[in-house]
């Protein structure tokens, strides 16, 4: 199945024209006439690229590109836009690439230049995305962004302290087995650590204490005389 792209252009010649242009091109097609419209599809998370206009009734180009780029859905909020105005002034570029537009084009354009482009923007969407998804970890909702150092839940940031961070994360790397004491207070505090293992459980005490009681979501399971582990499947 192909990829699915969102057109938002109140023009209905141009809008029919791009339809059956991405149809014929193996793409699935929705449309949108104004930017309120747009935006609410947008907002499903059902497509995987955006054609947009930059004078639209109801709420203009600039303004839906600003309002997806601010989105806590990361799927969402780095969908490739390309932006289409038939007004070619500098500071109008200017604008939609800075608020976030992975290109822009001039009407009138020539469809295999417009066509090219989706393509180029799709594919760097990809590697975008795989890059993105071997930085995150995630277990029963719980997410570990390994990029930017930070672990949600339900959509709260947690605070965690470096240390915390470093065992939890040796935990979710290693869902559903066992790890020692020993292998975390290596990992996580380094070879060169010369506490106790017993550090360790304190540790995962504050772990919990952040995690499994303000959430009531049982995460970190002691296996006791051997150390700790998280499970997916309970």
């Amino acid at each position: 199945m192909g990829n699915s792209i969102l057109i938002v252009e109140d023009e209905e010649k141009i809008s029919r024209f791009l339809e059956l242009e991405l149809k014929h091109e193996g793409y699935l097609v929705d449309k949108a006439a104004n930017g309120r419209d747009g935006l609410e599809k947008a907002m499903t998370g059902k497509f995987d690229l955006m054609v947009l206009d930059v004078m639209l009734p109801e709420l203009n180009g600039f303004e839906v590109l600003r309002r997806i780029r601010k989105s806590e859905n990361q799927v969402i909020g780095m969908m490739p836009i390309i932006m289409l105005t038939a007004r070619d002034a500098v500071m109008d570029k200017v604008a939609g690439l800075d608020g976030g537009a992975d290109d822009y084009m001039t009407k009138p354009f020539a469809i295999e230049e417009l066509l090219a482009r989706i393509r180029l923007a799709l594919k760097k969407r990809e590697v975008s995305s795989a890059k993105e998804k071997s930085s995150i970890i995630e277990c029963k909702g719980l997410t570990m962004d390994l990029k930017r150092y930070e672990v949600r839940y339900n959509g709260d940031t947690i605070e965690l302290t470096h240390r915390e961070f470093e065992i939890l994360k040796v935990l979710l790397e290693n869902k559903n087995i066992v790890v020692t004491r020993d292998t975390l207070l290596e990992k996580a505090c380094g070879y060169d650590y010369m506490g106790e293992t017993n550090v360790i459980d304190v540790y995962v005490r504050y772990l919990r204490s952040k995690l499994d009681d303000v959430y009531n979501v049982k995460w970190i399971q002691t296996v006791r005389g051997v150390g700790y582990v998280i499970k997916e499947d309970n």
